[in-house]
């Protein structure tokens, strides 16, 4: 046997005109390698040994990526003994690949100390050996905890300790259970391992009824019950004894008892886990605690969950701009409030993100009353990035279970984001059979397309960037969602069936009953509130306004006649602002006819990614004389401020900037836009990308200019042109003509009109298929 389906696949990959081809073409190369290896041992032993000539390939890197995950597929003794091997001598960018191909196959002994040592080391390769190692303590339960606690005994870095901690829970056994408990109550143990160590105990067992106790009990924990029966016991007594402390830990414990018990606290002092006699989450309280679950809705609507774990999201979007806190954020906040408007009916939003163990898990007292609930999955340790967050992969998917668990029916959950949240809450949702809506967005193909075009990336350098940005996991989970999904929601692109087709390997026309188009909205209430004023200067617009007139007084009177520009965003590099900097700055006439303000990011305490682009700022412009050149950047805002300063740019400010103001999106990509739609909604001229969204409604040279984002001198142009078409004759037209434009076509009720419909479309089916499921049987 020659193994021919391999080899041809394999060519296949080779041979692809470009880079993202290839990747598209990878899984039919899995699929020929588990045939070929299928047909008998010859064609095994072809197959391992074509796979593994590909992957010594120094020259094909993204070959060789591509068929170490083939060789995964392969799921022998031979294909894992042979991926092992690798992992020990193979190239150092091939190294998730292999951690990630190992968890497709059986146990091998030699890698666990490998395994367990990337886990303990944390990052994107961490959370690989997790799920290897998951996918292998279900039949080999002993062999992974032995490996575990071994690992656990040399380690001595909290981080790492926590992280090891986390992989035992997911273990099953009794003997496991012991070890969570000995960590739980260790009081010499890192506060982090001890938390995972709760969290592991509460997710690992349902047990009917709340453990009875008094002011005057308080249950020592057992650590070693005498016999099996007594296990759930122990745990119940460690937890419990925990929960009764201060502190984080303690509200740890008590939203494990949540867990350990199947039940929803339903009292707002949940929210901070005060621990008083008598009161909620103190053990030896009185029980105020109620059970949920399916049946928890009523008739008049569906229930809807979406979730963005990444940001910090609140009902007034007090931090938008903030971190990893931006558009989405204020899109699922407004779009949540509207989908409770629209028809067909929609009953219950719950939008779903993160908080702290002291904040618990949002207010459960009505969750399962009509309205928009504001929900949170507690994290431990401080806010990461997203791109930084798949360490996050178990606690992400414990606390949506928690919060599905309380919430009662849900009837779809609408996912975006190619991340680790989405990819746990698609795993959640197959486990329960909720059906997925992802809005799929061509990120990260779209960047290895154009950098392929442009000859950045290669087949020889693929490695060292994919170890980085994790392209080719990236575009797998991509692929997965687009299959496993109910149905798919599509920005408008200007070539959008070419787009899709050529990036995400969809073929629009052949999926047209489970795929739609919807464009993003924004609140026109919440632009039109933002020209509100009373004269008594205690309106949120005249507070704002004060506020903006406040920070225009910094600039030296020579540049206060001058008009703004303006940006609004995240500081994160994909924004572009320290770009947009660097053009304002360097092109002297530019700078001699505005200043720029740019609003976002948390200036006083910024994350690691804030500060880099700030010192990348100062570095262009010393940010503490910026003012005095005409550079303010006050950090972030709420959302309804930003939009009271949108209005001000083009109106002007007396005494402090000169009317026909424009906003500028640096970012180099935008699937759509919402901060330009909204300063759009204002009338403002905009500067926008040239690619992706934008340009299917920006007018080149009416409404906007379409720029090279990334080009600063092609930035800096756009800004000028911009600047004159926005004193034009003509201007006031166009820029009603652009109110009008995004009110009558972007309005964030014209979206939820359409999701909603998308929604019901989604559970209607779902109800038929369970109704021919049940009298089939």
């Amino acid at each position: 046997m020659r193994a021919d389906a391999t080899r041809f696949a394999l060519e296949a990959v080779r041979s692809a005109p470009t880079l993202l081809e290839a990747m598209h073409r990878g899984p039919r190369l899995d699929q020929a390698a588990v045939a070929d290896a299928a047909s008998g041992p010859s064609g095994e032993t072809s197959a391992v040994t074509l796979l593994r000539g590909a992957i010594d390939d120094p020259a094909d890197q993204l070959t060789a990526a591509i068929a170490t995950l083939a060789l995964g597929s392969v799921a022998t003794e031979t294909s894992a003994r042979t991926l092992a091997r690798l992992l020990d001598d193979g190239a150092a960018h091939l190294q998730d690949h292999l951690v990630w191909a190992l968890g497709r196959g059986p146990l091998v002994d030699s890698a666990l100390p490998r395994l367990t040592g990337f886990i303990a080391g944390g990052g994107f390769v961490g959370m690989l050996a997790q799920r290897t190692l998951q996918h292998w303590s279900g039949r080999q339960p002993d062999a992974v905890r032995s490996a575990l606690e071994a690992a656990l005994s040399r380690c001595p870095d909290p981080a790492g300790r926590a992280t090891l901690v986390e992989t035992l829970g997911l273990v099953s056994g009794a003997a496991t259970n012991r070890g969570l408990r000995r960590v739980a109550a260790d009081e010499d143990e890192a506060p982090a391992a001890r938390a995972a160590a709760v969290v592991a105990l509460g997710d690992r067992g349902r047990l009917p009824g709340r453990p009875a106790a008094t002011p005057d009990e308080a249950p020592r924990p057992t650590l070693q019950p005498a016999n099996p029966a007594d296990d759930a016991a122990a745990t119940r007594q460690v937890l419990t004894s925990l929960a009764a402390g201060t502190g984080p830990l303690a509200s740890v414990a008590t939203i494990a008892l949540d867990d350990l018990f199947d039940l929803a606290v339903v009292d707002r002092s949940h929210r901070s886990h005060r621990s008083h006699p008598g009161e909620l989450g103190h053990p030896s309280g009185r029980s105020r605690w109620t059970a949920r679950g399916p049946g928890a809705r009523g008739d008049g609507g569906l229930t809807v969950a979406q979730l963005f774990l990444h940001a910090d999201v609140d009902g007034d979007l007090l931090h938008a701009g903030q971190g990893d806190t931006g558009g989405i954020a204020t899109l699922l906040v407004q779009l949540g409030d509207a989908l409770l408007e629209a028809q067909p009916a929609v009953r219950r939003v719950l939008t779903i993100s993160r908080s702290r163990p002291t904040q618990g898990l949002g207010d459960l007292t009505s969750v399962d009353e009509p309205g928009h609930h504001y929900l949170s999955i507690p994290l431990w340790g401080p806010n990461v990035p997203a791109a930084q967050a798949w360490p996050l992969r178990i606690a992400t998917g414990r606390g949506l279970r928690r919060l599905l668990r309380a919430a009662g029916d849900v009837d779809v959950l609408h996912l975006r984001m190619g991340d680790v949240a989405t990819m746990v809450s698609a795993e959640v949702a197959a486990e329960t059979g909720l059906p997925i809506v992802f809005t799929l967005a061509p990120d990260p193909n779209a960047l290895v397309a154009s950098r392929d075009a442009a000859g950045i990336l290669t087949r020889a350098n693929f490695g060292a960037t994919d170890t980085v940005e994790h392209l080719l996991f990236r575009e797998r989970l991509l692929r997965e969602l687009q299959t496993r999904s109910a149905h798919l929601v599509l920005f408008p692109r200007p070539t959008l069936d070419h787009d899709m087709s050529a990036l995400m390997d969809l073929d629009i026309d052949a999926e047209a009953d489970r795929v739609s188009v919807v464009a993003e909205g924004v609140s026109m209430a919440a632009i039109d509130a933002a020209g509100v004023t009373d004269g008594s200067g205690r309106s949120p617009a005249a507070r704002a306004l004060a506020e903006l007139d406040d920070l225009l007084a910094q600039l030296p009177l020579e540049r206060r006649g001058l008009p703004l520009a303006i940006s609004v965003g995240r500081l994160t590099g994909v924004k572009g602002m320290v770009t947009l900097v660097d053009a304002w700055a360097n092109e002297r006439n530019l700078r001699a006819r505005c200043n720029l303000l740019v609003v976002g990011g948390d200036v006083q305490a910024p994350t690691n990614d804030e500060q880099q682009q700030l010192a990348a700022i100062d570095a262009l412009l010393p940010l503490d004389t910026a003012a005095s050149h005409g550079l303010l950047l006050p950090g972030h805002r709420p959302n309804a401020t930003v939009a009271t300063w949108l209005r001000a740019v083009r109106e002007g400010r007396p005494g402090g900037a000169a009317s026909g103001g424009v906003y500028v999106s640096a970012s180099l990509k935008e699937e759509f836009g919402i901060a330009i739609l909204e300063a759009m909604a204002t009338g403002l001229v905009v500067v926008a990308p040239a690619s992706g969204g934008p340009a299917t409604y920006v007018t080149e040279g009416v409404t906007g200019i379409l720029a090279d984002t990334g080009s600063r001198d092609r930035l800096g142009e756009a800004i000028s042109a911009a600047l004159e078409l926005a004193l034009a004759p003509g201007a006031d037209e166009r820029a009603a003509a652009a109110q009008s434009m995004v009110r009558d076509r972007f309005g964030i009720e014209t979206m939820a009109t359409a999701l909603a419909e998308v929604y019901h479309q989604v559970a209607t089916h779902r109800a038929a298929r369970r109704e021919s499921t049940e009298a089939a049987s």
